[in-house]
Order: structure tokens, then sequence, then C-alpha cells
């Protein structure tokens, strides 16, 4: 069945991107990269034990609340699901946020996970 929450395949509460002083930091010094329907702003530091990691769909592209945190429910589990090719392309110490910046509405997971790991492979 699942994981869980032991191994590789977990979001843990760490990994997750929420203080303002590293959110400010991440946008004021990180780099942006835009491939397909994401879009990843990242900030390499050696300040953070772990990478952390957080996504954001613009409210002026989805108005409506349950558009928005299904596109960021399906952000996470490809994320979650594709640790090790994250931790490939961007190391695992650091700062990022990935943006859904296309107006459509993806169909699917499958949908997300391939604009997930294309941005990944243009990375390496």
């Amino acid at each position: 069945m699942t994981d869980s929450g032991t191994g590789d395949t977990c979001y843990p509460r760490a990994e997750k991107l929420k203080s303002k002083r590293e959110l400010d930091l991440l946008f004021d010094k990180g780099k942006w990269k835009t491939v397909g329907n994401m879009r990843i702003v990242t900030y390499s530091t050696a300040e953070l034990p772990q990478a952390k990691i957080g996504v954001s769909v613009s409210k002026r592209n989805f108005k409506k609340a349950v558009h928005r945190n299904r596109i960021k429910r399906l952000l996470r589990e490809a994320y979650r699901l594709n640790k090790s090719s994250f931790t490939e392309a961007f190391g695992t110490s650091g700062i990022s946020m990935i943006f859904w910046v296309s107006s459509t509405m993806p169909k699917n997971y499958d949908e997300v996970k391939e604009a997930f790991l294309k941005l990944c492979q243009t990375k390496k």
C-alpha cells in the first residue's frame, strides 16, 4: 500500500517552506526558471540542513480556491513521489518555490508529473 511517512516519499513539516524570512530571501536572491506549465525559483544555501520547498498557484488564473488547492495538492504529490529527481537537479540544501503558471487546469496527476520531471531534466 502506501508508505507511512518513513523513507524518501514523505513530505515532512521540516521540508515545507513557510518562514517569511526564507520567502523574502528566496524572492530577493533566487534564480527563476520556467519550463512548460511550471516555474521554479531556487536559492541554494548551505545554511539549511535539508531542502525546503513550497508550492503556489496564481489567484489571477484560478479564481476558485477549490481549483487552486487541487493544483497545489498535485504539485506537492509530484514533488513527494519524485523527490530523488528533484534533489539530483536542484541539490539537497536550499529553498525552492514551484508555481503552476498555465491558466488551464491540469487534466490529471500525470500531466503535472510530466511537467515536474521535465523541469527537473532541464536543470541537469
